[in-house]
């Protein structure tokens, strides 16, 4: 694509899982925890998974499509508060080619039953489809509700 467009959008999910804080905060940073609801499910294939959620830490994930399109992501962790909050940057590439960039915020707080979970990202999508935008707020619904499946024990 020569000098595609971009579009800029920011959205905001909210969840609330029956679970301590802790336990949330661990499956968003802990490699073992996070593999378990992050990485892409069978057709596909995910492999090179890495995680280190510090200040200065990265997160690498490659995913491929059952045609063997490759779906790469790469992150930056910029703040890690304990039981409270994720700041990172990533970007998302198709191949070769760029198609997202975004800043991203996870708070975690406790509520009565369990723990209330604020996703909030602001992105860069290359290419100036809106789509683009609604597809990752699909996409990470998706990831959220899987986070979900595997805080209860069932995800697999």
């Amino acid at each position: 694509m020569t000098n595609p467009s971009v579009h800029h959008d920011t959205f905001v999910i909210e969840r609330t899982y029956p679970v301590a804080p802790a336990r949330v905060f661990r499956a968003l940073t802990d490699p073992e925890a996070k593999a378990q609801w992050f990485l892409a499910p069978a057709p596909w294939k995910s492999s090179d998974y890495r995680l280190d959620c510090r200040v200065g830490g990265t997160e690498h994930a490659e995913s491929r499509e059952p045609n063997g399109r490759a779906h790469i992501y790469d992150a930056t962790y910029h703040e890690v508060v304990p039981d409270r909050r994720v700041v990172f940057s990533y970007d998302m590439r198709l191949g070769s080619e760029l198609v997202s960039v975004s800043l991203t915020t996870i708070e975690v707080a406790p509520v009565q039953g369990g723990t209330s979970l604020t996703f909030t990202e602001q992105g860069a999508f290359i290419g100036g489809d809106p789509a683009g935008a609604a597809s990752r707020v699909e996409g990470t619904e998706y990831l959220l509700d899987n986070l979900g499946k595997a805080l209860a024990g069932l995800a697999g």
